[in-house]
């Protein structure tokens, strides 16, 4: 089997968000489809994205380059395509658009092999269980006032949501910070696992204040409260804190993870599909962060890492985040805050067309 051909096509969501209560996808949920065809009729889809109108060019200039490498290849031997891509791409040092390029390919690729198996894509990398648990994200922002945030929340818990996350940061009064969380967590009820994502915007003597004031509201996890390469900061907060650390989304491929494992600086390891480079390369991180005996969790594009959390032994949580599920006809069901994910061959996954010829950007 060989690759023979590869469409592109630009999707942009951020078209219909509403700016007021979906500000950040009105801003990034902005996509470059890729379709690869083989010469026995097996088609794989993926995409790169999350990105500003600006970057949509550059970015498709990117995936049709390193797709036209790859034209020719054995979609079936995704490690040495990947390896391949990456390096043509980064010249040993991939990240960036590169990064993001290649990730696309990769889940095309993997989306050949599981219709090529005729399996599900967790099944093909391991996994037993259909199901995995997921948290609501993208709902809970940091300029909502703690009513708001509270009304959300709620309206959350009715959807079936049994973890959610909110972001903080925005507040200098410690005090305004904590009663946003308070409020949040009366409306949700003790029951409900709650995440706070910094977003790197605190130091780490804030980190520690605010953190140890938030111990007793029993976060599920406190996340990326200081510049991900702050690696000594970060484990200093982590010894500090009883909450649980996550970090690692804004980290591009394997080597850094390496890096905040052996420095004992994160406690729940969060990866991003396009950032480390696609399944392949997720599931490397996931299996390192097990040696370790740290869980793995997911970071945007559930509607693939759903597969990767409940194919890896010490997956935890996949992260709710429905920027990218227009772009396709069908893609999971939720059943009691647990993903449920559908046992076609592959991702599972077909481009919704008649949607992404809706969504094209202006221009």
């Amino acid at each position: 089997m060989r690759i023979t051909s590869f469409r592109t096509q630009f999707a942009c969501p951020s078209k219909t968000a509403d700016p007021v209560r979906e500000p950040i996808a009105s801003s990034v949920a902005n996509f470059v489809t890729l379709e690869i065809r083989t010469d026995n009729g097996l088609e794989g889809i993926g995409y790169a994205g999350f990105v500003v109108d600006e970057m949509l060019k550059p970015l498709r200039a990117t995936v049709d380059a390193l797709a036209q490498w790859a034209v020719g290849e054995n979609p079936l031997a995704v490690e040495a395509v990947s390896a391949k891509l990456l390096a043509l791409g980064g010249f040993g040092a991939p990240a960036g658009l590169v990064t993001s390029a290649a990730a696309a390919i990769d889940v095309a690729l993997w989306d050949i092999k599981g219709k090529a198996a005729n399996q599900p894509l967790f099944q093909l990398l391991g996994g037993g269980s259909s199901r995995v648990p997921a948290y609501a994200s993208g709902y809970l922002w940091r300029d909502y006032d703690a009513a708001r945030l509270a009304e959300t929340g709620e309206a959350l818990v009715q959807q079936g949501f049994q973890a959610m996350k909110f972001r903080m940061g925005a507040e200098q009064d410690l005090e305004a910070e904590i009663r946003r969380m308070e409020a949040l967590r009366k409306a949700v009820g003790n029951e409900t696992k709650l995440m706070v994502d910094i977003n790197q915007g605190w130091d780490v003597d804030r980190s520690i204040r605010v953190g140890r004031a938030m111990d007793a509201c029993g976060l599920f996890w406190l996340e990326d409260p200081v510049h991900h390469q702050d690696y000594e900061g970060m484990a200093r907060i982590a010894d500090s804190l009883d909450t649980p650390i996550s970090t690692g989304e804004y980290h591009y491929g394997i080597v850094p993870f390496r890096h905040m494992l052996e420095q004992r600086c994160v406690d729940i390891v969060m990866v991003d599909l396009l950032r480390a480079g696609g399944i392949t390369h997720w599931m490397k991180v996931a299996h390192l962060a097990e040696a370790f005996n740290k869980p793995v969790v997911s970071h945007l594009a559930p509607e693939v890492l759903a597969h990767c959390v409940a194919a890896a032994p010490n997956g935890l949580i996949v992260e709710h985040m429905p920027w990218a599920l227009p772009l396709f006809r069908e893609t999971f069901s939720m059943a009691d805050g647990e993903i449920v994910l559908p046992t076609k061959p592959g991702l599972g996954l077909e481009f919704d067309l008649e949607a992404i010829k809706r969504l094209q950007p202006e221009g």
